[in-house]
């Protein structure tokens, strides 16, 4: 393909250079923030040659154009629009100042969530692997290799809270080691554990502020938003204090006072505040899930890809990871997992030799978990093909509902999805193959108009 000829057509159609803010690359995609995006001609850049889809995500316009091909093309875009080559981290602080308190809000939670995703997953997998293992051999839960790997298969979700803390301090540029200091202290084992509170009788108190008023004396496993605050707090404090304090004290008093006045705030404020809050929002989730007949799965399943579209599905993590911390099972991820299928299994039938073979891509990425390149792609420049897509989603997730389907850690969905399903492996594949079936047969009788 020609790469200025595309990198050309691009800046035209995102209104010319004077309209561009900022812009970078990923391993796909152009990254660009635009002054007024209102002068963003999306049919134009779909149109552009080696163009895989083109949207508009937390303040950016993302154009695709895949692996190999991205860097070459901005290599030309950045020369034609007369601009310095700026790092993805240089253009999403630019395109945060564009979005709403509240989208920022959230991605300001999906930052803190998504690093430790990894971690989440590696023991949700040996859980889920042991556990099986366990049921197959049962003579081999008792050799002390198994007891020993089961130390591991936990680890992420015991100490869950320091990982939140750490992962928080670097969001809000704090410092990581305070950070891990502050979800220490809120899982101290001098504090009662949080998962063995249900079956005492009476809680020991504190008598905090002066006897002004008494809180537990519980720590807070299993709670992830209180966490994220106390942390959030602790690293403004910190600023603040190195903008204050004399630089030949800095070293110390900083600290002192960081860990004091955050730690304290934390264990009789922000703690028992947002616990309550966030215990709440479980229950509310969870209500909806657990409505008779699989109602509420079936009308969150059928929105799941709306949020997709809108960028608040990072909120997602945090209840996610709220529900493995308060009682092992994620409950959530199906709900996610066929949403995420059904997108993929939408069936096209266009002429177009470059919108068949994305949709190819598009659905095996979909079915690996990964949605964006389907719903920006395909589906919504189309939008019947969303349409039949999120009815898939909303009918899987009333099979899930239906089979109890959960997983042990959270984010992988589709076909990995089997690797951390709890409870049924075989209500997880049906769920898939009826968000599939669905989306695919009321996509193929919807057809698509291929003038949109």
């Amino acid at each position: 393909m020609d790469y200025k000829q595309a990198a050309l057509k691009v800046l035209e159609g995102i209104g010319g250079k004077d309209n561009l803010v900022s812009g970078a690359h990923c391993a796909t995609r152009l990254r660009l923030v635009l002054a007024d995006n209102s002068h963003l001609n999306k049919k134009a850049n779909e149109a552009v040659d080696g163009v895989k889809g083109v949207f508009e995500a937390q303040g950016q316009v993302q154009i695709i154009f895949g692996t190999g091909i991205v860097n070459k093309v901005f290599d030309e875009f950045s020369k034609a629009a007369k601009i310095e080559t700026a790092t993805k981290e240089e253009v999403k602080q630019v395109a945060i100042a564009k979005i709403s308190p509240f989208k920022r809000a959230i991605k300001t939670l999906g930052d803190v969530f998504v690093p430790i995703i990894p971690d989440i997953v590696a023991s949700g997998l040996l859980m889920g692997l042991l556990e099986g293992l366990g049921k197959v051999f049962p003579s081999l839960a008792a050799a002390d290799t198994f007891t020993l790997l089961s130390l591991f298969d936990n680890v992420a979700f015991v100490f869950l809270p320091i990982l939140i803390a750490i992962s928080t301090a670097k969001v809000f540029s704090g410092n990581l080691f305070l950070g891990a200091v502050i979800g220490m202290i809120m899982i101290h084992p001098n504090l009662i554990n949080a998962w063995n509170v249900a079956g005492m009788e009476s809680i020991p108190q504190f008598s905090v502020w002066f006897g002004l008023y008494d809180i537990g004396q519980v720590g807070y496993q299993g709670h992830v938003i209180p966490i994220v605050i106390s942390v959030c707090f602790m690293s403004k404090l910190e600023k603040k204090l190195h903008q204050f304090v004399p630089e030949v004290i800095d070293l110390f008093v900083t600290p002192l006072i960081t860990v004091l006045v955050t730690g304290y705030l934390a264990l009789t404020v922000i703690g028992s505040v947002f616990a309550f809050a966030e215990n709440w929002v479980l229950v509310g989730v969870q209500w909806l899930i657990a409505i008779p007949f699989g109602i509420g799965s079936f009308l969150m399943g059928g929105a799941y890809a709306k949020t997709v579209v809108s960028g608040v599905h990072h909120m997602y993590n945090v209840i996610e990871a709220g529900m493995i911390s308060a009682d092992g099972i994620n409950t959530w991820m199906p709900i996610a997992s066929v949403a995420n299928v059904a997108q993929g299994a939408v069936a096209l039938k266009v002429r177009d030799k470059k919108i068949k073979a994305l949709t190819i891509l598009a659905s095996l990425s979909a079915f690996l978990g990964i949605t964006e390149p389907a719903i920006f792609g395909v589906n919504i420049r189309y939008m019947k093909p969303f349409i039949a897509g999120s009815i898939g989603g909303a009918c899987g997730a009333l099979v899930a509902s239906i089979f109890n389907v959960g997983a042990t850690a959270y984010g992988v969905t589709g076909i990995f999805g089997f690797l951390i399903t709890t409870n049924s492996a075989f209500g997880y594949l049906l769920t898939l193959v009826v968000a599939a079936s669905v989306a695919f047969v009321i996509s193929w009788v919807l057809g698509v108009d291929e003038n949109r």
